[in-house]
């Protein structure tokens, strides 16, 4: 059997990904997009995502899906709250509607991107294992090779690592590898939140809630299925959750909650009450400012180029824009791919090391031992 070629293949169906190849489908180009998932139900896309106007909405723009994510958009979804442990408010901020970062469900603009796209673009159950260049000293220094965990593999042109935080396509360019940032979430659900869990719902309000304290908080969202979607931050040592057992409901949460003694009781029931799963999870970076030489035939975006904390809340969006420009210059530079390339990271590179700076200097915003001062004085002086 001959080895399967694709000119372009994307590793990876996030929204990065997917937007890469709908603008690419949108000037014409195709690309094969490879996903680990078996299918796009094969697990829940996470939370809300607020989509910036100076770069998740020109992504959507630029593949021709502006109109249809205004569609999507939940109302009164920018609301913001800061509490302490107390449980006292010391901002609300509703949304008025003039604000520039709509509320969005992440499952259903991802649908949006998928549904956007040709039959047969995405290869679902494709998990890259490994990737190597095909360089026999015959002018194909630009063409790879990539292995499937089924044993299958194809050539590429052009090798895009949309692959996340720890990325398969990275180890191509760089050798830099996520390291933790010193803080951990336990995620959980409180699902139809209004009916069954009115007080958390009031406590969160209609957007996103902070109750902040030193080296802890809770972070909450009302998604747009009626539910609460709630991020438990500890500053834990990495290895702090090692000896927990978050398939135990309970025993997951009395580990979480003894963080908490002294917190209100309202802020303790967004954990306390919640019946279904807890998912921990640790947070990890890339270095901030890591870059890489140009290396022909292959690029990252997206989490797999810069994955930071989410304490700026852009890396979503990041990764879309990431996308929409890669597309464009490829598009502007077809038949120069380096060109296409260059050009791209010329822009990616600055962009990431200003965005990972500011979440990492968030984190200690929310987190330090003035908290929730700190971020109350970031929102005064952003016009919050």
């Amino acid at each position: 059997m001959t080895t399967p070629h694709h000119p372009i293949a994307i590793v990876g169906g996030g929204l990065g990904g997917l937007t890469l190849a709908r603008v690419l489908h949108v000037n014409g180009i195709e690309a094969a997009v490879l996903e680990l998932d078996d299918s796009p139900a094969a697990r829940t896309q996470g939370g809300m995502l607020d989509i910036h106007e100076d770069s998740g909405q020109p992504a959507l723009r630029a593949a021709g899906l502006y109109e249809e994510f205004r569609a999507l958009v939940n109302p009164g979804g920018e609301a913001t709250r800061v509490l302490d442990r107390t449980g006292t408010v010391l901002l609300d901020d509703p949304d008025d509607g003039t604000g520039g970062r709509p509320e969005v469900d992440r499952g259903q603009l991802r649908d949006l991107l998928l549904n956007s796209l040709p039959e047969n673009t995405i290869r679902w159950g494709a998990k890259v294992t490994d990737a190597r260049p095909l360089d026999g000293g015959d002018g194909d220094g630009g063409r790879h090779e990539v292995t499937l965990s089924d044993g299958t593999s194809f050539t590429t042109d052009l090798l895009i690592g949309a692959d996340g935080a720890w990325s398969k396509v990275r180890p191509l360019l760089s050798d830099a590898k996520p390291a933790y940032v010193g803080i951990s979430f336990v995620e959980v659900d409180l699902p139809d939140a209004d009916v069954r869990h009115p007080l958390s719902a009031e406590v969160v309000g209609n957007g996103m809630m902070m109750a902040l304290g030193a080296g802890k908080g809770f972070l909450a969202h009302r998604e747009t299925d009626g539910s609460l979607h709630i991020y438990v931050a500890l500053a834990v040592p990495e290895d702090a959750f090692d000896g927990v057992d978050f398939t135990d409901t309970e025993a997951g949460k009395a580990y979480t909650l003894a963080h908490f003694p002294d917190w209100d009781k309202s802020l303790r029931a967004l954990l306390a009450d919640a019946d279904g799963p807890l998912t921990p999870r640790r947070i990890h970076a890339l270095p901030i400012g890591h870059r890489w030489d140009r290396v022909p035939g292959v690029t990252l975006l997206g989490d797999a180029a810069h994955v930071m904390s989410p304490f700026a809340g852009v890396g979503a969006n990041l990764a879309m824009l990431d996308g929409a420009e890669l597309g464009e210059a490829l598009a502007a530079h077809q038949g120069n791919t380096e060109a296409a390339l260059a050009s791209y990271e010329a822009k990616l590179f600055p962009r990431s090391e200003e965005s990972a700076t500011e979440s990492a200097a968030n984190g200690i915003l929310m987190f330090g031992e003035d908290a929730p001062q700190g971020m109350l004085d970031f929102f005064a002086s952003h016009g919050g």
